[in-house]
């Protein structure tokens, strides 16, 4: 009898709290990104693994919990509400014309190649028509009617051509989502994804004929950001098996048809893809450093957060967040 006490008093000392509470690999590595100076921007980051949060940080004062503009990760969430969309027989499928839809909108006399823009056109930036992001956006935006201004403007390209990245897109696709749904964007956002827990979007920018901005300016929390990765992870289904966004659209998605010509990854409908850390990921980017990974080989979610006042892409911030992405790719590996 004593020598069993002396057996569990030796494994209790083995499993002391201070052994018990050793951090992760992941949480030691969240740790440190706080002194390095290459990501001063960086307000947070959340990593869940096979739907379990195994590590979350804020920095500087902010915290996952806390809403954040989120800027273009938000065309992933239009290109979710599109496939839903589809899937209840609202649109008839990414190979749709846009025109009929948007006809009352139509400049006259209109290019005859307007006629030719399709769904999967808007989606894949491959539209044609002149970008309304970067040095537009601002022209764009002060505009009267951002639907009609974005489709008078002239062709830069042919419909299914290269990448266009506009964020008119994906607001043209929040107008066809308006008129079909017969409900505002965020009505139905809240409607289709409400089964989704944890996701919410807290705010989000109008246009003056009172169209939710499809792409931009779209208020959420790290981890409601997270809810909607994990959806996807899952291929459309949420934690409880409901099947959400169809199957189909979340591959579709998932396809690379064009390429960014800045920095060559390429882009399916809301979501860029490239190799990071050995594997193959899935990633919505907004500006600022608004980042949502999914990493299908590894069971991963990643979202980082970050100040959006300023760039990300020319300044080599957006290529540091990849590299954070690689990092905490090894250390689940080692946990």
């Amino acid at each position: 009898m004593t020598r069993l006490i002396f057996v569990i008093l030796s494994v209790l000392a083995f499993l002391s709290p201070a052994a018990a509470q050793e951090p992760s690999s992941v949480t030691a590595l969240l740790n440190d990104l706080a002194e390095r100076a290459e990501l001063k921007p960086l307000k947070t980051v959340v990593v869940a693994r096979d739907g379990e949060t195994i590590a979350e940080q804020g920095y500087r004062g902010h915290t996952p919990s806390e809403s954040t503009n989120i800027k273009s990760a938000s065309k992933a969430i239009v290109s979710a509400l599109v496939g839903v969309a589809i899937g209840k027989g609202l649109l008839e499928g990414p190979e749709q014309k846009i025109a009929p839809i948007l006809k009352k909108d139509l400049p006259s006399p209109a290019d005859p190649r307007i006629n030719d823009i399709t769904i999967g056109h808007l989606l894949s930036m491959q539209a044609g028509l002149g970008r309304m992001s970067g040095p537009n956006y601002g022209r764009w935006v002060s505009s009267s009617n951002w639907v009609r201004f974005a489709l008078a403007q002239p062709f830069d390209d042919e419909p299914g051509g290269r990448m266009l990245y506009s964020t008119a897109s994906t607001h043209l696709l929040s107008a066809i989502l308006t008129k079909v749904g017969g409900k505002s964007t965020l009505a139905l956002a809240r409607d289709w994804l409400g089964p989704v827990d944890g996701f919410r979007i807290d705010a989000w920018e109008r246009d003056p004929q009172g169209i939710y901005l499809g792409g931009n300016q779209m208020a959420m929390s790290a981890r409601s950001l997270l809810a909607f990765g994990e959806l996807y992870r899952n291929r459309g289904r949420t934690a409880d098996g409901r099947q959400v966004v169809p199957a189909d659209w979340v591959d579709l998605s998932f396809q690379v048809r064009t390429a960014s010509r800045f920095t060559g990854d390429g882009y399916g409908y809301g979501w860029f893809t490239r190799r990071i850390g050995g594997e193959d990921v899935h990633y919505a980017w907004g500006y600022g450093g608004q980042m949502l990974y999914i990493v299908p080989s590894r069971q991963l979610t990643v979202v980082m957060t970050s100040d959006e006042s300023g760039p990300s892409a020319r300044n080599g911030y957006r290529d540091a967040l990849h590299a954070v992405l690689a990092e905490i790719i090894e250390a689940t590996a080692a946990d």
